[in-house]
């Protein structure tokens, strides 16, 4: 790892002709290939994953009621919507890719930065990327396999090539990673609109009897709202992306605000008529008993086609697969730009304008975790961290309003109200999370701190032996070679 570089303007790139997504002309940079359209489906097919077709049960269990548990859904759209306010008022006045990293980075500088990027990749990253991954190998084969179980090894092997096919994609080309995105976007939302459309038409006949007494106070479990609050924000999580490739957005001063705004609207938009496409097919007691809320409303209107819910459920986990790679690699092609990571991550490929070291190192790390890792223990000691650093970054917006007044913000939130309110609610999920399981919790922390001691023998006492230094350098030299990857032109 080398010194920590400047934290201006090296982010910034010219738009660069976008004929041939693999053409070798020009400077070797990450091109600005990321438009409105490909920005909305980088942001939508992050957001909606497995969890709306498969277990939208959380919010429902612990607000206690049809009725209460729509406001809720409503409610943590508007509150995600803060956040993604927030965000555009970062992304637009700090031109740079890398998302939380960046702008923990900016506020409060590189030490509680490499905390956070110290979690991300040890644990958050590679686990969140499993865990997604196995819910695509689950639904891919389930349609082959039904009515019996699916092997647990075939649904790894499954698994694997899923994340292997992403990893290739993300490689190749920007450009086909983007128009897949794309298209696997509108995968999802035909799934949502086909569940959408006959739930809405029963409910317009008259099939209105589960959403009698819909805010019957008996039922409202007031002591469970924060818990449905927490179900909620982690279902709108994923807003935040496109602020992870800010340097790829043609005009990201207009692009950023209008893409996070738009594509809130429509995820929101979409949550809560699919929930209440459920409610009208579904009592709420059906809905809590099924394992597969989507499949057991398309058999309840649609027959033999429920068939197809796996199918749509994979296409799915497979957008969400795409984005979030996409996504991931940019931050720590950034952290190694600023020399917190091994700096041939920093790296292009001379004819595919990829981040490749970059995107290929989570790789064998996700792999392993697949194979070894009790994957969902360690999400549940660090998820809670997420929020953590969210609101950090939010508040380190109100931080620079005041420290740096002159910074240029293309996009303003009119009032520091907004920040604030959403990192107030990011600080108490983490309060949540300490309440509710403080072992999990500790440990999730305890593993975070291990970052101040990483920083200091990573990057501040990076003095290392000559031998050391020297077969650093060989190794660093050997990977670019094979990888065919150069420092980006700035």
């Amino acid at each position: 790892m080398r010194q920590r570089g400047s934290t201006g303007s090296s982010g910034r790139h010219r738009d660069q002709p976008d004929n041939d997504p693999d053409a070798p002309h020009g400077k070797v940079e990450l091109k600005k290939k990321v438009t409105l359209l490909r920005g909305i489906s980088i942001i939508i097919g992050t957001i909606i994953g497995a969890g709306i077709f498969i277990s939208p049960k959380g919010i429902l269990k612990n607000s206690g009621s049809v009725g209460m548990s729509l406001v809720v859904w409503i409610a943590c759209g508007v509150l995600s919507l803060f956040g993604a306010l927030s965000y555009a008022e970062l992304g637009t006045s700090i031109k740079k890719s890398g998302g939380h990293y960046t702008y923990i980075l900016e506020a409060f500088g590189p030490q509680m930065a490499f905390i956070r990027l110290w979690a991300d990749v040890i644990a958050i990253r590679p686990a969140g990327l499993a865990v997604i991954s196995l819910a695509f190998g689950q639904y891919i084969l389930e349609p082959i396999f039904m009515p019996c179980g699916v092997p647990e090894i075939a649904i790894k092997l499954a698994t694997s090539i899923g994340i292997t096919s992403v990893m290739y994609l993300n490689s190749m080309s920007t450009s086909w990673t983007n128009r897949i995105q794309i298209l696997l976007t509108f995968c999802k939302l035909l799934a949502i609109v086909i569940i959408i459309v006959p739930g809405l038409y029963m409910l317009f006949k008259g099939e209105t009897k589960n959403f009698e007494n819909a805010f019957e106070v008996s039922n409202i479990k007031l002591t469970g709202l924060p818990l449905a609050f927490y179900s909620g924000m982690y279902a709108y999580a994923g807003w935040f992306y496109l602020n992870f490739v800010t340097e790829e957005v043609e005009n990201p001063e207009k692009t950023v605000p209008l893409a996070i705004c738009i594509s809130m609207a429509i995820v929101t938009s979409c949550y809560v008529l699919t929930n209440v496409a459920y409610y009208t097919v579904m009592s709420a007691e059906e809905l809590l008993a099924s394992q597969s809320v989507a499949v057991t409303f398309a058999e309840k209107t649609m027959g033999n086609f429920s068939v197809a819910v796996p199918v749509f459920v994979a296409l799915s986990c497979f957008g969400t697969m795409n984005g979030c790679l996409f996504a991931f690699s940019r931050i720590f092609y950034v952290a190694s730009r600023e020399g917190h990571l091994p700096e041939v991550l920093s790296m292009i490929h001379v004819r595919r304008h990829t981040p490749l070291a970059a995107v290929i190192i989570l790789y064998p790390m996700t792999v392993l975790q697949l194979f070894v890792g009790d994957i969902y223990s360690l999400l549940n000691f660090m998820s809670f961290l997420r929020w953590l650093f969210i609101g950090v970054a939010v508040l380190g917006l109100i931080y620079m309003r005041y420290t740096r007044p002159d910074m240029p913000r293309p996009f303003k939130v009119s009032s520091s109200f907004i920040p604030a309110i959403f990192s107030f609610t990011c600080f108490f999920m983490v309060f949540l999370s300490l309440y509710s399981d403080p072992v999990n919790t500790g440990i999730g922390f305890a593993i975070s701190l291990t970052g101040i001691p990483a920083y200091y023998i990573f990057i501040v006492f990076d003095r290392r032996p000559k031998w050391l230094q020297k077969g650093l350098d060989s190794f660093n030299r050997s990977v670019q070679i094979i990888l065919e990857v150069i420092p980006a032109e700035h």
